[in-house]
């Protein structure tokens, strides 16, 4: 066993894939400069659908519900919350704590009902369509310069929309 994978500071996160009229939410992250869908840390005492719900309502001002991907087992005890799509483990590079980790588990959302693409979104956030990420094609970011979005998130967001599909 190497001990440097026990040295690894690591935090765990929960970032949502949120699809509405086959669009995607996504935000240039100036910290990490990548359009990325909303998400972040689980604070203490939180389970990963509670610190997502969270963070999406906190960063972009929706009100989301996960969609169940993964098997729910027949047993009414202990509680199960929805399994993530996959988790990603992302080296981070933060000016304040230093280099580290995110244990990333990753859901597909959509909008609770009653919101639409109407509901006006938090400053920096856009919907871009499937179509546009099925071309990989560059967004306008903060700086008036154009970046597409990174591989993961295309890969993802293409598996959200089929997600989504399945259910709708």
């Amino acid at each position: 066993m190497k001990l440097i994978d026990q040295v690894h500071v690591r935090h765990f996160t929960s970032t949502g894939f949120v699809i509405n009229n086959n669009s995607l939410l996504l935000h240039w992250h100036s910290k990490v400069q990548s359009w990325l869908p909303p998400g972040g840390h689980i604070e203490p005492n939180e389970d990963p659908v509670q610190a997502l719900k969270r963070e999406v309502l906190e960063e972009s001002g929706l009100e989301v519900d996960i969609i169940q991907t993964q098997q729910q087992f027949p047993f009414k005890y202990p509680k199960q919350i929805p399994s993530p799509f996959t988790i990603l483990i992302e080296d981070i590079n933060d000016n304040k704590i230093g280099k580290h980790q995110h244990i990333d588990l990753i859901y597909f959302c959509m909008l609770t009902p009653g919101q639409g693409v109407s509901v006006e979104l938090n400053p920096g956030w856009i919907w871009v369509t499937k179509e546009h990420l099925a071309k990989g094609l560059p967004l306008k970011n903060d700086k008036g310069d154009y970046d597409p979005p990174p591989e993961d998130v295309l890969i993802l967001a293409s598996h959200a929309f089929e997600a989504v599909n399945l259910i709708t």
